[in-house]
Parts: C-alpha cells; sequence; structure tokens
C-alpha cells in the first residue's frame, strides 16, 4: 500500500535494542544494537510496502501534562530521575545518534512539544487524504484504525519480517469489539503498562461486551443515566456506577490526539537519496553502520 507511514519510532527502538544483541559495537566499543536495528527495521518497511510519504514520530513529551493532570498515576511506574523516562542505561546514548542518522538519510523525524508520538501519529492521519500504515509495538494505536480512510496498523509483536496487519476486522476479531472502538475499550479494561487502572474489576470480556452493547462509554453512561438495566454483564453496573469519576477523566488520556501542531515546514516525502551524505559517511565510520545504512539507502532508492 502506497501511501504515508508513521513510524512509532520510540517504540520500534525499544524493539530494536531488546533484539538485537549488545555484542553489536562500534568500533570504540559503544553498543549500537538499538541503532542497526532500527535502520534495517526501516530498510525493511521500505522494501516491502514502498511508502510515498515516510515519518519517524517520536516522543518531544513522554509524560504529558494534559495527561498526568487527569490521570497522575500515567506511566508514574516509568519515571526515573525527575521526571524523565527511565531508559536502559546502554539504549539512552543511541537515541541520539538514531536522530543523526535520520537526519541525514532525509527521514523526516517529527515531535511535537507537549505530546507523545502517538499524538503525532494521530495528527498526521487525521490530516491524511489517504492510506495510512502505522508501525507499532503499542496496541494504543489500534484506536486509529479505519477502514474508510483506510489505515491500519502494522503491528510487530511478531517482529518487523512478520508483521501482523490490524485493520477492522482484525481488531474485532483479538478483541470482540467494533474495529473502531478500542480507545474506550482500553478505557475500561486499563493498562498496568501505562499506569491506566481502569474500572476495578472489569476485564476484557465484561469491556468487549459492554462496548459491544452500547457502542461507546458516552452511550453507556447515558443508558445508565436513563435507568436502563439491560445489557450490562452480571455486576457490572454497579462497578461502572462508582467508576464515574475516573471515566470522566480517562478517556481523554487514552484517546490518542489529533490535533496537535504539526510543523508546516517538514517535508514527509520519502527520501530516495540521503539529504547529506557526508554527515551520513562520518556516522557509519564512527558508528561502525556501513552495512545497515547502505541496505538503508538501497531500500529507498529502488
Amino acid at each position: 500500500m502506497a501511501g504515508l507511514m508513521l513510524l512509532d519510532t520510540p517504540s520500534l527502538y525499544f524493539r530494536a535494542y531488546h533484539g538485537v544483541p549488545e555484542s553489536m559495537k562500534a568500533p570504540d566499543g559503544m553498543p549500537v544494537n538499538a541503532v542497526r536495528g532500527l535502520v534495517d527495521m526501516i530498510a525493511t518497511l521500505v522494501r516491502g510496502y514502498s511508502p510515498a510519504e515516510l515519518v519517524a514520530c517520536m516522543d518531544a513529551d513522554w509524560r504529558p501534562a494534559f495527561r498526568v493532570a487527569a490521570i497522575p498515576s500515567y506511566k508514574a511506574h516509568r519515571v526515573a530521575t525527575g521526571d524523565t523516562e527511565e531508559v536502559p542505561d546502554t539504549l539512552a546514548p543511541q537515541v541520539p545518534v538514531i536522530e543523526r542518522v535520520l537526519d541525514a538519510v532525509g527521514i523526516a523525524r517529527v515531535g511535537v512539544p507537549g505530546y507523545e508520538a502517538d499524538d503525532v501519529i494521530g495528527s498526521y492521519t487525521a490530516g491524511a487524504s489517504g492510506a495510512v500504515d502505522i508501525v507499532t509495538g503499542d496496541r494504543d494505536l489500534f484506536q486509529l484504525v479505519n477502514d474508510d480512510q483506510p489505515c491500519r496498523v502494522l503491528y510487530t509483536i511478531k517482529g518487523i519480517r512478520n508483521l501482523q496487519v490490524f485493520d477492522e476486522a482484525a481488531v474485532t476479531e483479538r478483541y470482540g469489539i467494533p474495529g473502531r472502538a478500542y480507545a474506550d475499550f482500553a478505557t475500561l479494561r486499563g493498562d498496568p503498562s501505562d499506569g491506566l487502572p481502569g474500572v476495578p474489576g472489569v476485564g476484557d470480556k465484561t469491556a468487549a461486551a459492554l462496548i459491544t452493547r452500547f457502542g461507546s462509554i458516552e452511550a453507556m453512561l447515558a443508558a445508565l443515566d436513563g435507568g436502563t438495566v439491560d445489557g450490562f454483564p452480571a455486576g457490572s453496573r454497579l462497578k461502572i456506577e462508582k467508576a464515574r469519576d475516573y471515566l470522566a477523566v480517562a478517556p481523554a488520556v487514552v484517546k490518542v490526539a489529533a490535533d496537535a501542531p504539526l510543523p508546516a515546514e517538514v517535508s514527509i516525502t520519502r527520501p530516495v537519496a540521503a539529504r547529506d551524505p557526508e554527515a551520513l559517511v562520518a556516522l557509519a565510520d564512527r558508528y561502525g553502520l556501513d552495512g545497515p545504512l547502505n541496505r538503508l539507502l538501497a531500500a529507498l532508492a529502488g
């Protein structure tokens, strides 16, 4: 599917870091496993999908204030010092190298102050005029799947060479919910990995039953206000009632932003040659990246 490809870059470089041995090192001994892995991932994606436009979406703020204000536990368990994210010691120095490589190649690298990479992805998706492929290992982005656009998620759970493609039918098959209802489903069941508590006592099956019956959290709460008792799985009506304060704020935390102020001056056209060949040669020599960078340049040109 030619069109726009959006990379959830933090998700991908974390996956590369854990999937490529740390024995992959620069000439000076610095681990470069995340750099090499990410570059090879992008080369594989370009060869396989030939996107016309390509954006490496970044976290300018991994724990945005508007989400923390709504739910203070949001990602709180990942905080290291100050309000910085806890990142493995051997990964942290690789992130600036990744950024320099992307810039030298000419792949658009976009982060927006106050927003996460997910929000950058959501905003580009909202503004896209054609097909969108989102590459991520984060289930939160299933909420953007939309057959009408079309927008699908290329999910990396089985690795970049064996992506699971999620359209609306795949979301329904996996979770038993309408294909576009993932955000409300996730709000109800919660997500410990993001510090989202969910509704106590409501797991995947009950959340899916509620969303399938009512269509949305808003409609479910309206049914409660109207005195409806049908359609609530056993015991769930009282649990929802008790969780009204959480349900008043959680959707704004779970929902990916569609209105982050994207930089108008950044070209997202996929490059066919390196933007800064001299800088790229210097990076290849400094970090021992000849092989991965040559594969990426060949994919972009081809």
